[in-house]
């Protein structure tokens, strides 16, 4: 059996951060407002490097590209999922995210980002930005300009155990005192509709009017893809939240033990809640790591919740 790739997180501060990664999960780290933890990433804006055993400290990126048989030989160019935490203390800009064609295009051969939430805890009556209200682009274009964002905007009511899933072109916000796991492609691309005026270093950050007005779907159809509520789900079995072109995500509520077959081409798990062990290895909050291709039989045991990811485009 192949050894778990356990991972370092890599933590960023954030205009819109807060303490609960370091107070709740206990990351490590100097400064404040620590808005993401990334703790599955190669991408080059923030890549993990390996814990222990035999490639520590190496980074996933390097770890990829040496040694792509533990990544079921798939073949894309760059490891194609990013997992993090985030900690919204601030309401997070409104954005939207560009597809790959577009990316590619426009941003130096990047990766679009389609990306799903899973909201680890908010606040009571809490809502999210998902979507708009224009029916036409013109008319986008013209509430944008005028700066009518909230008759633009759709707030969706949530509450702890939900489930988004946000294609792109899609407008949306993490709003404040959410608690956001975020499953996505391997992508840092991000375009700003509005960020509420605020001054970072005494200057405003960057808004991409004209990009946001490109890409975004019009007419909106975010509603008919709804809510999947998971706050409740049967103990002891994997769940699927979603499955699309890029990526498969599965909830596992565990009380008890749970054993399956790894076969995937590599399969990331992140722990939200609890504690336990995997294949006799102790875990905790605040874990994320990867079992690789051939992993074999793995077994969950303890009283915790994971969300775990797979590729589905792997070409």
């Amino acid at each position: 059996m192949k050894d778990m790739i356990i991972l370092e997180p890599v933590l960023k501060e954030n205009v819109w951060g807060g303490e609960r990664l370091i107070t709740e999960f206990h990351y490590r780290e100097e400064g404040h407002g620590i808005g993401e933890c990334w703790g599955i990433s190669a991408h080059p804006h923030g890549d993990c490097r390996i814990a222990e055993g035999e490639y520590q400290g190496m980074t996933l990126s390097q770890l990829y590209a040496a040694h792509r048989e533990l990544f079921g030989n798939i073949q894309n160019p760059q490891f194609p999922l990013l997992v993090k935490i985030i900690d919204a203390k601030d309401k997070l800009s409104i954005q939207v995210h560009p597809d790959d064609a577009y990316a590619m295009k426009h941003e130096n051969g990047s990766l679009g980002k389609t990306e799903c939430w899973y909201v680890l805890d908010c606040p009571e009556n809490a809502e999210l930005v998902i979507g708009h209200n224009a029916k036409t682009r013109q008319e986008l274009a013209d509430m944008v300009h005028a700066g009518r964002y909230e008759e633009l905007i759709r707030r969706i009511p949530v509450k702890k155990g939900d489930f988004v899933q946000i294609v792109p072109g899609t407008i949306h916000a993490i709003t404040a005192g959410m608690l956001i796991l975020e499953t996505q492609q391997s992508s840092d691309v991000t375009y700003r509709v509005y960020d509420y005026g605020r001054l970072v270093d005494g200057k405003p950050r960057q808004i991409h009017v004209e990009q946001s007005i490109e890409v975004t779907n019009v007419p909106d159809e975010s509603e008919k893809k709804g809510l999947v509520h998971a706050g409740n789900i049967a103990k002891n079995e994997m769940f699927e939240l979603v499955t699309c072109d890029f990526y498969t995500v599965w909830k596992l509520d565990l009380q008890g033990s749970y054993v399956f077959e790894q076969e995937h081409p590599f399969l990331l798990v992140s722990v939200v809640e609890g504690e336990g062990k995997i294949c006799d290895r102790n875990v905790k909050r605040g874990d994320h790591l990867i079992l690789p291709f051939g992993f074999g039989e793995v077994r969950f045991e303890g009283d915790m919740v994971t969300i775990l990811s797979t590729p589905n485009c792997t070409n």
